[in-house]
């Protein structure tokens, strides 16, 4: 009995390590090992200068080969050429086919575009050009401008990243304080930190009256708009702030003495409040563009 019994779990051991057995699905087949020849090619983005001549090129066809007159089909038609470029500086000029790049022969654009990037910037090159039948060589420095380049390795293709205009002078406006005084009845605005204003009335600061209430205390004491009030009482005045300080002293003092400089002269005049139970405030700030 106790050898059945080992024989069968042997013979349960050896079905379990034999693939297939049971129903069990086979194993699949290992990937197959990609061709020796196969290559993976990276490319990564690099902003770095390169070097730059400043013309557009196509290739030549057989057609242009014909129409331009050439010997045989090779070279890089000039479509563009960039304003104040070097290209432009060497006298290159648009329908030029290039046809060499300091002495070597060139085939065609992706070519030109080649040897334009391995040569270093500021470098003087010779460009042979076919310009109205004839051949004429020409000599340009390189330039260098900052582009995003793609580099593969053995290939590369650089997107010139155009140059950032200026930014505008942007006139952002100027808040000033508009000062009311009920107690006097005139709306002022300080002069502290407006030199050229304060230059224009005659004054070194004070507080500019910008418009008298009709029929209170500053009107009937004779003050008017454009006037400038420098001094309250024996108070010189620099700011709106001098004018409420001077009149919570003067709360006693019914009536004093108010200078203010008009048309360059300064003028006394005398002001007789009826009330001073009203405060003087700050309007609301206003802006002025």
């Amino acid at each position: 009995m106790r050898i059945d019994l080992a024989i069968g779990m042997a013979s349960l051991a050896a079905a379990l390590a034999v693939p297939g057995a049971f129903g069990q699905a086979p194993t699949p087949p290992p990937a197959p090992a990609p061709p020796s020849h196969a290559r993976t090619a990276t490319a990564f983005f690099a902003q770095k200068e390169t070097s730059w001549l400043g013309i557009g090129v196509v290739d030549i066809t057989s057609e242009r080969a014909k129409a331009l007159k050439l010997k045989d089909e090779h070279g890089a038609e000039v479509t563009q050429v960039d304003e104040d470029s070097p290209a432009a500086k060497a006298g290159i000029k648009e329908s030029d086919v290039v046809l060499e790049y300091n002495g070597q022969r060139v085939e065609g654009q992706e070519q030109l575009g080649r040897l334009v990037r391995e040569t270093p910037p500021g470098r003087q090159v010779k460009i042979g050009v076919w310009r109205n039948g004839a051949a004429q060589t020409l000599t340009a420095t390189l330039g260098a401008h900052k582009g995003m380049t793609m580099d593969g390795g053995d290939w590369a293709y650089t997107v010139k990243i155009p140059p950032i205009p200026p930014m505008p002078v942007i006139e952002f406006p100027q808040i000033q304080t508009i000062w009311q005084s009920v107690t006097l009845g005139i709306v002022g605005e300080p002069l502290e930190r407006q030199p050229q204003l304060a230059e224009f009335f005659g004054v070194k600061d004070g507080v500019l009256v910008k418009s008298v209430t009709r029929n209170s205390a500053a009107d009937k004491a004779g003050i008017k708009a454009g006037d400038v009030i420098v001094k309250v009482d024996d108070n010189n005045i620099s700011s709106t702030r001098d004018i409420s300080s001077a009149l919570r002293q003067l709360r006693a003092k019914r009536t004093f003495p108010v200078t203010v400089v008009r048309n360059h002269k300064e003028m006394a005049l005398t002001l007789t409040l009826e009330s001073m139970g009203m405060r003087d405030h700050a309007a609301a700030a206003e802006s002025h563009c």
